[in-house]
């Protein structure tokens, strides 16, 4: 142990950490951040960390409301709650691709048992892996990894006198965003897109005026939601048009038909696609180096993971617990039909897993979690799984469930190590118990993966995904890649072009991977990701706190988030119980696009007044 830290709470003194309250307020948290970031990643391919709202929210139930004093207490809830994010972002990533498989009458629809199975064993095994890393990542790199997102959260749980207006701007983002999408996708009175058609130069602009979509953009600050937005910029205002007047006969008649969209969707979409594995692909490979010294590093840790110790800030799961419960899981993904691999697989499995927790655990400490290339990272894996699987003679339906299932199973145990690894940060910082933790992030993972399922199932049902309202582009692109290799099908020239276009933008020092996802996206998503990165810029150039990730601009979009996921949610179960079209009133009264403009300027004036109160 690192002897020249000392924690906040002292190793000797022992308080209320995980308790009942702590339990239960955590379980209900892991399954809403789970559901509403499942539903986000859905919409745009990406999520959010939901410490920061879950520390401060427990802090407002426990130290406020219950009148009760324990910073260790309100550490577990968020310890708890933010497992359901990260498993929910490894399972929305990969498994929708088997939804859109079943759609195209490749294979049946995923059951809710297996789907609830493969998120189940990928969260307990990157929880697992980190029981070793702890002490190779947190303690012995303590002062040399600063796991931002593990930092910032121990220093909003430090501030316990922040507490009543942190959860107001919380709670008035999730009650704002709940009255827009009533607003928009239930009640339907204004649209939800506002779009402008340019007939003479062949494409179209459009902008979604939803909470989340602003709020991704302000959390992720202007720099990438200008990457972002710059992707938007290739494919619809260079891209679209120079299909559009250049392409052949088929072109011509894919625009007659669908217009910009329609080339979108049979062009673009690839080029992006080719773009945004590329861009995966380049940020592995920079990372080489750092992969080396992180799977070095644990070896050696191993070593002194779960040693006897005297002081409780230094327990973890015993080892032998470890060792025997990753032989369980591997036996169970041998044996689950869902999970159609080998024992030798289920071991390999097991091993790349481990890999890339490592790797995923070391980048969080250094850039944080929403710069981690675990889609590249997932790439990878089904590159190699697929053409691994091909050359074994393990081909169509079989072995395209087989890639997905391995991918699905390693990207939500790198996802739920990183999780775990700025839990454990925040732990460490506090003077948590370390045992404790890993404990509350498994009940986590049981609770979200219990609900991933579920929510899957009802938003495919609702929305569809692949659909203009539930895109599901990290997944769909996954889909792609294994298509691609497992029957040649792709139009590679479009592919090359994406990864041209990716290449060339890494040499000129921008981020491959933002602006990619720019290119795979809609305009109307990157859009209004620019217009939330701009406040952004606005608020920090007056409050000078770019880097502040507790401030009140931060909680109050995360609120929106999880208040258009929550609703999202809920609209979903109107769908399935045939009661959506009971609150539709557009039939009576609509606000048009005139609505829609003033929905959205009051949305961008609510998040700038909220941010620059700091």
């Amino acid at each position: 142990m690192n002897k020249d830290f000392k924690p906040y709470i002292p190793a000797g003194k022992v308080i209320s950490e995980m308790t009942l309250t702590s339990i239960i307020l955590g379980l209900l948290l892991a399954i809403i951040f789970g559901a509403a970031n499942a539903y986000l990643g859905l919409r745009v391919g990406m999520t959010v960390s939901a410490s920061i709202p879950a520390a401060v929210i427990s802090m407002t139930i426990i130290r406020i409301i219950m009148k009760r004093d324990s910073i260790l207490e309100n550490n577990m809830v968020q310890t708890i709650g933010s497992a359901g994010e990260s498993l929910a972002a490894g399972a929305i990533f990969t498994m929708p691709a088997l939804f859109l498989w079943a759609r195209e009458g490749v294979m049946g629809f995923p059951t809710l048992l297996s789907i609830t199975v493969i998120a189940f064993l990928g969260g307990l095994l990157g929880v697992f892996f980190m029981v070793p890393l702890r002490n190779a990542l947190i303690v012995k790199e303590h002062g040399i990894l600063p796991y931002p997102e593990g930092t910032a959260c121990a220093e909003v749980l430090l501030s316990g006198e922040k507490g009543g207006s942190s959860a107001k701007a919380i709670f008035s983002g999730m009650g704002i965003a709940a009255v827009v999408k009533f607003i928009t996708d239930g009640f339907k009175v204004v649209p939800g897109t506002i779009t402008l058609k340019i007939e003479s130069f062949k494409t179209e602009l459009s902008a979604q005026i939803y909470p989340a979509l602003i709020s991704v953009g302000y959390i992720c600050g202007p720099k990438i939601a200008a990457e972002i937005f710059a992707g938007g910029i290739i494919g619809w205002l260079v891209l679209i048009p120079s299909f559009a007047f250049f392409g052949d006969d088929t072109v011509a008649e894919i625009y007659a038909a669908g217009g910009a969209s329609g080339i979108w969707s049979s062009h673009i979409r690839y080029i992006g696609a080719g773009a945004v594995a590329t861009a995966g692909i380049i940020s592995l490979i920079r990372t080489l180096p750092l992969i080396g010294k992180t799977f070095v590093e644990a070896m050696k840790g191993i070593g002194s993971a779960g040693a006897s110790s005297s002081e409780r800030t230094a327990l973890d799961i015993d080892m032998r617990i470890v060792i025997g419960a990753l032989i369980v899981i591997i036996l169970g993904i041998w044996f689950i039909p869902a999970i159609p691999v080998t024992l030798i697989g289920a071991i390999l499995i097991v091993i790349f897993g481990f890999f890339f927790s490592a790797v995923s655990s070391r980048m969080v400490g250094l850039i944080g979690v929403s710069n981690n290339p675990i889609s590249g990272m997932t790439i990878a894996t089904l590159l190699v799984a697929t053409l691994l699987l091909k050359l074994a003679g393990d081909v169509g339906l079989h072995g395209m469930q087989s890639a997905i299932a391995i991918g699905t199973i390693i990207c939500i145990a790198a996802a739920m190590a990183a999780d775990t690894s700025q839990d454990l940060k925040t732990g460490y910082i506090l003077g948590a118990t370390p045992r404790k933790q890993q404990i509350g992030e498994i009940l986590g993972i049981t609770a979200a993966a219990l609900v991933i399922g579920w929510v899957m199932i009802l938003l495919d049902k609702a929305y569809g995904f692949g659909s203009e309202n539930l895109s599901a582009p990290q997944a769909t692109m996954m889909k792609l890649v294994i298509e691609g290799v497992m029957e040649g099908n792709l139009p590679w020239a479009l592919i090359f072009i994406g990864a041209s276009i990716s290449v060339a933008i890494r040499l000129l020092g921008a981020s491959a991977l933002a602006t990619a996802m720019g290119i795979y996206l809609p305009f109307e998503v990157s859009a209004a990701i620019i217009v939330g990165g701009l406040i952004r810029l606005a608020v920090d150039k007056k409050n000078k706190n770019a880097d502040n990730e507790s401030s009140q601009g931060i909680l109050f979009c995360s609120g929106l988030i999880a208040g258009e996921g929550l609703i999202g949610v809920i609209l979903a179960v109107f769908s399935v119980l045939d009661i959506t079209d009971k609150i539709d009133i557009s039939a009576y009264f609509s606000a048009g696009w005139i609505g829609s403009i003033a929905l959205f300027i009051a949305l961008i004036i609510a998040i700038y007044r909220t941010a620059a109160k700091n």
